[in-house]
């Protein structure tokens, strides 16, 4: 390419090497580096933080079963105690009542117990309840000052009494149905109890004392011809679970292996009784949402599961939770679950972590105006080439590449983008060329004009092969000048470029022709034409992707062209050679499709012998009236007009208006009637109306037979004759052939097919 058409770029006296710029990248990289370390520090402290934490946790947790398992431990002693008194062998109340002392100093000794009781083998029981509130005695009828209640069954004798601070009796009440409603043996902690040997702990139920909802903990005597029983209920539980808090966001519950909640620490709970019977609910139902997100990590519970503290996340909160089995002795096992906020347990390391990061944000604040400034200082003439990159990918080349850089391999990544961006304009105006034109004649001139625009020739020729040539013979279809004007007369290819293109196989010739004597007629007149004396040539051939020549490129120049030049042509020369293969390929397509198309309707004539030459005469009668409506110049035809496109559409429309008739059976194109297919089914269709006859007739017959009168039998036979005769006539006459029938004669159709 001549200087004249590279792009003019500033020069610039001081551009350093791109290392000089990394060295001072580096000092910052480094100082990123810094940071990045000092946050990678604050993260592990973090991490310790909340190791630290999730063991101050587990202790916790740890302690909270201790807590848990020290509410039911004293009860579970004086157990221990009162089944070896003389209490669990007493066979009257008066024995048993000398152990009121003892029940008294247990129930003070064991806050959460409502009562203590013995249930014996033979059916009896003794009770001792204290009061806690008002409504307990209300419940059962007993005296303002009263603080103690004896629910006793001796044999079918049945007595509440009604005790003070000191024992002593203020009310007896006898209740002769109180043996016949409760029997100590029937109940689940009972019948639990005797079947081990230590301590049981019941699921909640109503308590048959108060109708309050609680559970028991009870335990067979040595003897074992008695059970201890101890009353403890759900909101002493609950209470007791409040207060061991670890923060005020977390939950505490009791649970069983089954994943019901005996007690929540969270007010407003109860489980439902219905029927006597105590609905508890599941723990994934409880409003705590953590405890719904531990509920579902709990794997199955045997009686000895448990699980470490573990964070999770549930209801958009983080939260760390554990589960411990309290070590009870007997019964089902009950577990302890824990979940707390991690909002509320790392509230410490959270601190520490906030200002952190505003430290952090401070530093980054004062050093982001130098960054800024650097930054920006390196990158525009990067941000200027992905600008023109970007109008690249848009197909934008208008305008020169201007970014300067003081980076050296910046600063020659422009240049070179430049000189791409031209060449590639190049290529896309002779590419817009190719596909915009779509008459081959009037291509070619417009192809050598914009090929001499591109390169600053003088003239141009362009040669095609003959046909069944093998590309030997050449004839000149374009010759034009750098004025955009046609040179009339008839010129050969330089002789010396064709022997050099056919000698060594080359893929450009460039020679030099003179004018005056000695000269071929025909560049003496080119170089009059011209006004030149001497004349360089380029001489390149167009090639098809066998190899096989489909024309030649000849161009001449005021002098020899560089080697970025002709470079430059022989790739041009490749865009020219594809217009010309494609054209060539376009038309010999289209040439087997009209071809195809005629073979078509020649068949479909064959086949339908009776049309006359149908698909033949249908293409010249749609075209006149083509013709005729174009020609029209007023009416409703008077703006109709058809470009060539639309011409080829009616062409082919019209020849390949009756194809589908190839694949449709002889028996259905000629047809004479709507049933008719191999053969006509009318025959069907009648012998149907014949067995309905014969039907009529048969019944006639029965009906004389059966002792009908046989006028009238007949008569109504010759009737339904005449009838189905007539019917059948009607469907003959539907039969006949036609496209269209009158929707009452179809509804009537319908009516006889029915």
């Amino acid at each position: 390419m001549t200087a004249e058409t590279s792009p003019s770029r500033p020069a610039r006296r001081f551009r350093w090497p791109l290392h000089i710029h990394i060295s001072t990248l580096f000092f910052v990289l480094v100082l990123l580096a810094g940071g990045s370390i000092a946050w990678l520090s604050y993260t592990r402290s973090a991490q310790m933080l909340e190791r630290a934490a999730g063991d101050l946790l587990g202790r916790i947790s740890q302690q909270t079963v201790g807590d848990t398992e020290s509410l039911l431990q004293p009860v579970n002693a004086s157990l221990r105690l009162l089944a070896l008194q003389p209490l669990v062998r007493a066979g009257t109340l008066a024995e048993r009542r000398e152990s009121l002392a003892v029940l008294q100093e247990a129930l003070l000794a064991t806050p959460s117990v409502s009562s203590f009781y013995v249930g014996y083998a033979t059916g009896d029981f003794f009770l001792l309840m204290r009061f806690t509130s008002d409504e307990d005695r209300r419940q059962l009828g007993a005296p303002r000052e009263a603080a103690y209640v004896i629910q006793s069954i001796t044999g079918q004798d049945g007595r509440f009494i009604f005790l003070d601070n000191q024992l002593a009796e203020l009310k007896l009440r006898e209740r002769p149905e109180y043996p016949r409603n409760y029997d100590p043996r029937r109940r689940g902690w009972f019948t639990q109890a005797m079947g081990s040997r230590d301590s049981i702990l019941t699921a909640p139920y109503l308590f048959a004392a108060t109708g309050k909802l609680g559970v028991t903990l009870a335990r067979r005597a040595d003897s074992g011809r008695a059970v201890v029983g101890a009353d403890i209920r759900l909101s002493t539980l609950d209470d007791t679970l409040r207060r061991q808090r670890i923060t005020p966001g977390s939950h505490l519950v009791l649970f069983d292996e089954d994943k019901r909640v005996i007690a929540y620490s969270e007010p407003g709970w109860q489980p439902r009784a219905v029927g006597g019977v105590v609905e508890r609910p599941l723990l994934s139902a409880l409003d705590g949402g953590g405890l719904a997100g531990l509920a579902a990590r709990l794997p199955a519970l045997d009686g000895a599961g448990e699980m470490p503290l573990t964070a999770f996340e549930s209801g958009g909160r983080n939260w760390h939770g554990a589960v411990a089995r309290l070590s009870m002795q007997g019964g089902r096992p009950i577990y302890l679950g824990v979940a707390i906020p991690d909002e509320e347990l790392l509230v410490e390391a959270r601190a520490i972590r906030d200002s952190s990061i505003v430290a952090t944000l401070i530093v980054v604040l004062l050093a982001l105006p130098l960054t800024y400034w650097t930054a920006r200082l390196v990158a525009r003439p990067i941000r200027e080439l992905a600008v023109e990159t970007a109008a690249i990918r848009r197909f934008d080349f208008a305008g020169a590449v201007k970014t300067c850089s003081v980076v050296r391999e910046v600063d020659d990544l422009a240049a070179d983008l430049g000189a791409m961006k031209g060449a590639v304009r190049r290529f896309l105006d002779i590419a817009s060329l190719i596909a915009e034109e779509s008459d081959f004649d009037r291509l070619l001139p417009r192809l050598v004009d914009e090929t001499l625009a591109v390169v600053g020739a003088r003239a141009g020729v362009l040669y095609l092969a003959r046909d069944g040539d093998g590309g030997d013979g050449l004839d000149a279809v374009a010759l034009r000048g750098a004025d955009g004007n046609s040179l009339p007369m008839p010129f050969a290819p330089p002789g010396e470029a064709m022997a050099e293109l056919v000698a060594r196989g080359a893929r450009s010739a460039v020679g030099e022709l003179r004018s005056g004597h000695g000269a071929g007629r025909s560049c003496t007149g080119l170089c009059e034409a011209i006004g030149e004396h001497t004349l360089a040539y380029l001489a390149v051939p167009l090639l098809d992707r066998k190899q096989q020549r489909l024309g030649l490129l000849v161009l001449w120049f005021r002098q020899a062209p560089d080697p970025e030049l002709v470079h430059f042509v022989e790739a041009l020369s490749g865009s020219a050679a594809v217009s010309v293969e494609t054209r060539g390929l376009i038309h010999a397509q289209k040439q087997m499709f009209e071809s195809f198309v005629r073979l078509l309707a020649g068949a479909i004539d064959a086949k339908s012998p009776y049309t006359g030459g149908h698909c033949a005469r249908v293409p010249e009668l749609s075209k006149m009236l083509a013709r005729a409506a174009c020609a029209a110049t007023d009416g409703p035809y008077r703006d109709f007009c058809l470009n060539d496109e639309e011409w080829e559409a009616v062409h082919i429309a019209a020849w390949l208006h009756d194809c589908g008739k190839v694949t449709t059976p002889e028996y259905v194109v000629d047809k004479a009637t709507k049933l008719e297919t191999i053969y006509d089914r009318i025959h069907e269709v009648r012998m149907r109306f014949e067995v309905l006859k014969r039907d009529a007739e048969v019944a006639c017959w029965r009906a004389i037979a059966d002792g009908a009168d046989a006028v009238e039998a007949r008569a109504r036979l010759i009737e339904a004759w005449a009838q189905l005769e007539e019917e059948f006539a009607f469907v003959a006459s539907c039969n006949e052939g036609g496209e269209a029938m009158a929707p009452e004669r179809v509804e009537r159709l319908r009516q006889i097919a029915g």
